[in-house]
């Protein structure tokens, strides 16, 4: 990989080159994740909540056609604005480099981003999965084969219902993708703290994630980690609550016809207006839990490696 394709900010390589911790944030959040100023908002909150849990943050982006990685407040301002702004997985960038445009870096390519700058920790809210009727349509994330290949830690709350988590369960284990549950027996289901699946593994500390960082580089296992944190109890939606609204909004993409890249970002939305914005409450304190998770993860792994 060629590290010369980033353009990465001075406090994000200082730390680097001092071997402080850094965590990775990805920008879809900002660009189709929740509407404007939420979208701001979240930003620079997850960005102080990760400086507040001992470590830098670094969100991503493609702005201009230039891979960049840490952005400055004027940055995620433009990026919450926009309104032309592409939607990318690992799979677009060299294409919208190449027009020169920008685009909010999804799971996949900030996996991608992360591992090009050194970056071995990447929070965000949740995970692409395998899509409900996924056996006609084909319809699995990037995100799951970007684990499969790229090394770096993903925290997350696990995947949302929309999607369907067994069988994402199933490919992340045929990706030989390890799945640790924190402080947790059961996979959280985004919104919810629980899917009614068990995790294939349950770690209790950041510390002992940091060493199961560690001892799965050493074997050279070559793929990524996922960290499932559940939601925060005092944020969690009802599951019966959220699976009959996730179940009216899918019904209406299927009438539509909406589907592929735009199906996640119309869902979200769709579920924040029949929740009367109770979801993009619940989004926003996932995605700050899983950022101060991931800085105390990325601490104890710097900390680690120095020893």
């Amino acid at each position: 990989m060629d590290k010369t394709l980033l353009q990465v900010n001075g406090e994000v390589a200082a730390a680097l080159a001092e071997g402080r911790p850094v965590v990775a944030l990805e920008s879809t959040i900002i660009t189709h994740g929740m509407p404007y100023p939420a979208n701001l908002e979240t930003a620079l909150g997850v960005e102080a909540v990760v400086r507040e849990s001992g470590a830098v943050p670094a969100t991503t982006a493609l702005v201009s056609g230039t891979l960049r990685v840490g952005l400055d407040t004027a940055d995620l301002e433009g990026l919450a604005a926009a309104k032309d702004v592409v939607k990318a997985s690992g799979r677009d960038l060299a294409a919208v480099m190449v027009r020169k445009g920008s685009a909010g870096t999804t799971v996949s390519a900030t996996m991608r981003l992360a591992a090009l700058a050194g970056i071995p920790v990447f929070a965000t809210g949740g995970v692409g999965g395998v899509h409900r009727g996924a056996e006609q349509t084909f319809d699995i994330s990037a995100d799951l084969t970007e684990l499969g290949h790229t090394g770096t830690t993903v925290v997350c709350a696990g995947v949302k219902s929309i999607l369907d988590i067994p069988k994402t369960l199933e490919f992340l284990e045929t990706q030989r993708v390890p799945v640790i549950a924190y402080r947790s027996d059961d996979f959280p289901a985004f919104f919810t703290r629980s899917s009614g699946e068990k995790a294939d593994h349950r770690l209790d500390t950041p510390e002992e994630i940091a060493s199961a960082m560690l001892l799965h580089e050493r074997m050279g296992s070559g793929t990524g980690i996922l960290v499932a944190n559940p939601i925060p109890e005092a944020e969690s939606l009802d599951p019966a609550f959220i699976d009959g609204t996730i179940a009216a909004a899918v019904k209406e993409a299927d009438a539509q016809g909406i589907s592929r890249k735009e199906l996640t970002p119309f869902l979200l939305a769709r579920i924040n207006e029949l929740s009367d914005g109770r979801s993009l409450k619940a989004n926003i304190a996932l995605v700050r839990n899983n950022a101060a998770l991931a800085a105390r993860i990325a601490a104890a792994h710097a900390r680690l490696r120095r020893s």
